[in-house]
């Protein structure tokens, strides 16, 4: 099965690559849920990663919901360009409608946007798909739209909940389009998954770092957490992950 990792960094980048994982999905603020990396924490993770596998950028302007204004639109139509013409091999992007169903208008534009600027640029629609009254069913949208691949959990909080929703993806897709299970994945979950048919699993593999207890006058923020922690990718879990799915 194809092994994707959620990097925040060269860091991970550099892991995953290490690691022996196919691709990654390169983004910032993951504490926020994901957003689009800037053009030198592209280069960075290039660098890092030093052509061992693919790098997907999220594009997602801001945190929250998948309902966009004409601003956030725009916004991400510009990092689509400027991120593929820096090398990525493709992008990660998902818009929905305030009923919940994709928005099919600008999801074309983006894709449109995506293709012009490189016509081998692979479209991956990201668990915004989770949010649809029936995954399955808008799997059909994503292949009429273009789409390379869909990232989700089967509608359900964790992968392991959704496997039936998966199969059901992956018989509607009919090699159309790649299923890729992710959000809450458990390693334990691979062999179902592989089973259902499911040829590709994501996952962020991530730690959380923190230098609050070497600083005697760390503050701690209004609400109790951490301000020194930051996310990494941990070698331990993706070398599991690689295992798992070979």
């Amino acid at each position: 099965m194809k092994l994707e990792i959620v990097a925040v960094g060269a860091q991970g980048a550099a892991v995953a690559a290490e690691e022996g994982a196919d691709r990654i999905e390169l983004c910032s603020a993951l504490e926020l849920g994901g957003l689009t990396p800037s053009q030198g924490l592209m280069e960075a993770a290039q660098e890092a990663a030093d052509g061992r596998l693919e790098i997907h950028p999220l594009i997602r302007s801001r945190p929250g919901d998948f309902l966009y204004s004409d601003a956030d639109v725009d916004t991400m139509d510009r990092e689509i360009r400027f991120l593929l013409a820096q090398g990525a091999h493709g992008v990660v992007i998902g818009v929905l409608t305030a009923s919940g169903a994709i928005d099919v208008r600008v999801t074309r534009r983006l894709a449109d946007t995506a293709l012009e600027t490189n016509p081998d640029a692979q479209l991956t629609f990201h668990r915004a798909i989770d949010q649809t009254p029936d995954p399955a069913a808008a799997v059909e949208q994503l292949v009429e739209l273009g789409f390379t691949r869909v990232l989700s959990s089967g509608g359900a909080a964790t992968v392991g909940a959704g496997i039936a929703t998966l199969e059901r993806m992956v018989q509607r897709a009919a090699g159309r389009l790649e299923v890729m299970a992710g959000g809450g994945l458990a390693l334990d979950d691979i062999p179902a998954l592989h089973a259902a048919g499911l040829s590709a699993v994501h996952l962020s593999a991530k730690a959380t770092v923190s230098t609050r207890k070497n600083r005697a006058n760390a503050l701690d923020s209004p609400d109790a957490s951490d301000p020194t922690a930051y996310m990494v990718t941990n070698r331990d879990l993706v070398r599991a992950a690689r295992a798992a799915t070979r």
